[in-house]
């Protein structure tokens, strides 16, 4: 390991390996790469249908818990994983391959931060995309992220699709197509049976390049600043402490949870709070972790009167055992593809204008990341349904300048009256589905909300206490030119020299669906805007040099 670098990553996710890949590509520029968890070579990893498992890891997840509501769960905190590992949260998601809505990106631009609607998205999006359907106005086929299709495994959810049009819904073949509205099969970053996460499509192929160097275990402690200027970073590597310097820029690809608490522990956030935990204050900055998003999530549990669904109980696990050795022996399978394999976006009121909620459905009683074993030992099925655009912001907070301590985390859920509506009505949009005829050979009684639950109030107080999200944070260093903005459109901290934040922290509002397809367009968005400022640098320097 050198002491001198051009570009420093801290953070192996999904915006860290586009990075990696991007800055490392000319062959020239140094490049290291600091991610706190292990390496994706593992099984656990690898196999699409054992993502579930993360939710008991904690060699790969951060495995947060967010600040307790008494009014949700029965007082008991929401849980947050987090990857942590290489390819972040890409390498433990459910791999579904969303873009969201163009008018998210439009709302971006129309904040004031140019090249970032969705015409300039979009080419980003094809870049990255490897599509089994191919190229065509809105797809990509030449990228390093494989985007495929795959035979839905489970009946359940073949039923769910059905159940959607008899209920009077679209069937949408292509949620990233010129239209999101409608119910559907997603489609998955999986390759050859094997999940293809940032990791594996970005970071892989580049680490044979000399000039990249990538660190796993590397607990980053602060970055390094003086007079307004980022100049190192201090990590932990097998319990001895390292700096390392860059002679360009330091780049924050920590992730919604992790790069605002970096930012704070390195003395740049609001002056108050900083002085609170004892942190000089580099640089004052009072939105830094402010305006946390998350899709906020409700679950209508039923139990089934058939059995071929996924369960938790002894016999379930054994009928999985042919599905194993399928895999083992062919990578197909049950275990090839993740168990959401349909779902959809419609809207809670019909006169909207384009969805504002999104399905997950499941052939399995979902609730709590999956960690309600007791519930998941019986035989039934949940669907998901999320606020697309939350009104409700939250924040990431320090509990303490030990940088092993976990921050804060407090999404504020509900404290806008719009979120609670929205959700209720999304319930009832969900419900008209349950109750299609497709699930009649399936349906016996809801769990959750249960059929009391008819009122508004009734259906929200019951679905507050199995309230989860979709692991979608967002927006603590939010990208802008108002106040609370932490970073310009170039994605460069406010008042502050070589130092960007690159990932789904700097969205200023949440996009209408799953978070890792855009966050790897940012980051290629992000590396063109690096590279092509360091050209003019370089051609300026150049001619400086002539004259």
């Amino acid at each position: 390991m050198d002491s001198h670098y051009d570009y420093i990553v801290i953070g192996a996710g999904s915006a860290g390996c586009v990075l990696a890949n991007r800055l490392s590509a000319n062959g020239t520029d140094s490049v290291l790469v600091l991610e706190a968890g292990p390496s994706e070579k593992t099984p656990m990893v690898s196999t699409p249908g054992a993502f579930a498992c993360f939710m008991f890891s904690k060699k790969y997840n951060w495995a947060y818990n967010a600040k307790s509501d008494p009014t949700l769960r029965q007082g008991q905190p929401v849980f947050v994983p987090r990857g942590k590992v290489l390819g972040g949260s890409s390498s433990v998601n459910a791999m579904l391959y969303v873009r969201g809505q163009r008018e998210d990106y439009d709302h971006w631009a129309s904040l004031g931060n140019q090249g970032w609607g969705f015409n300039d998205m979009l080419h980003y999006f094809k870049k990255a995309e490897c599509n089994v359907r191919g190229s065509d106005a809105f797809h990509g086929d030449r990228g390093p992220l494989y985007v495929s299709d795959l035979p839905a495994q489970f009946p359940l959810n073949h039923v769910f699709v059905k159940a959607g049009q008899q209920a009077g819904f679209p069937y949408n073949a292509d949620f990233n197509g010129p239209v999101q509205e409608g119910i559907g099969f997603y489609q998955y970053t999986i390759k050859d049976g094997q999940r293809c996460g940032a990791a594996r499509s970005y970071l892989r192929p580049a680490m044979a390049r000399t000039n990249l160097t990538v660190l796993t275990e590397a607990r980053v402690k602060n970055i390094v600043i003086d007079k307004k200027q980022a100049v190192a970073v201090t990590f932990i590597k097998n319990g001895l402490v390292h700096t390392v310097h860059a002679k360009r820029e330091i780049l924050l690809s920590g992730g919604a949870i992790n790069s605002p608490q970096l930012l704070m522990l390195s003395g740049i956030g609001d002056r108050d709070h900083l002085t609170e935990h004892g942190i000089d204050c580099q640089h004052h900055l009072p939105g830094v972790g402010h305006n946390l998003q998350e899709h906020v999530d409700a679950c209508v549990l039923v139990r089934s009167k058939k059995k071929d669904g996924v369960t938790a109980s002894v016999g379930g696990v054994l009928r999985m055992v042919p599905d194993a050795l399928k895999y083992l022996l062919k990578k197909e399978g049950k275990l090839a593809c993740p168990i959401t394999e349909a779902g959809g976006f419609l809207k809670s009121r019909d006169e909207l204008d384009r969805p504002d909620i999104q399905l997950h459905m499941l052939p399995l009683l979902f609730d709590d990341s999956g960690r309600n074993l007791s519930l998941m030992s019986q035989h039934g099925y949940s669907c998901h349904v999320c606020v697309l655009r939350p009104k409700s912001t939250g924040r990431v907070m320090l509990k303490s300048a030990d940088p092993m301590t976990e921050p804060e985390i407090d999404f504020n859920f509900f404290a806008h009256e719009e979120d609670k509506q929205v959700l209720v009505n999304g319930v009832r949009q969900l419900r008209k589905i349950l109750a299609a005829p497709a699930f009649d050979a399936y349906r016996a009684d809801e769990l959750a909300p249960g059929i009391e639950a008819e009122s508004d109030e009734a259906i929200f107080e019951k679905i507050k206490q199995h309230i989860g999200l979709v692991y979608h944070p967002v927006g603590t260093c939010k990208m802008g030119h108002d106040p609370m903005a932490v970073v310009d459109d170039q994605l460069r901290v406010h008042g502050m020299k070589n130092l960007r934040v690159v990932d789904a922290s700097m969205m200023p509002t949440l996009i209408s669906g799953n978070t890792n397809a855009p966050t790897i367009a940012i980051a290629e968005k992000a590396a063109d805007m690096i590279l092509s400022q360091q050209s003019i640098e370089t051609h300026t320097n150049a001619a400086l040099t002539t004259a």
